[in-house]
């Protein structure tokens, strides 16, 4: 448990580190949609965005296992 702790830690803090250092306003567009925001707004979105993925994914995953245990 304590590896994993300071594993997390760890990738935190260089992502943290990572997006302080990228503040140049970036212009993104996605089909007809266009916006322009700070580069590190968008790598903390895109970040938090892969987040909840994994973690959705993976609460999926247990409750099919879960699932298939059962039957």
């Amino acid at each position: 448990m304590t590896l994993k702790l300071i594993l997390i830690v760890l990738l935190s803090s260089l992502a943290a580190l990572f997006i302080a250092q990228n503040t140049a306003v970036v212009e993104i567009s996605f089909l007809y949609w266009r916006a322009s925001m700070s580069s590190a707004l968008l790598l903390f979105f895109t970040l938090i965005i892969g987040f909840l993925l994994g973690w959705f994914l993976h609460s999926y995953v247990l409750h099919r296992r879960a699932k298939v245990k059962s039957s």
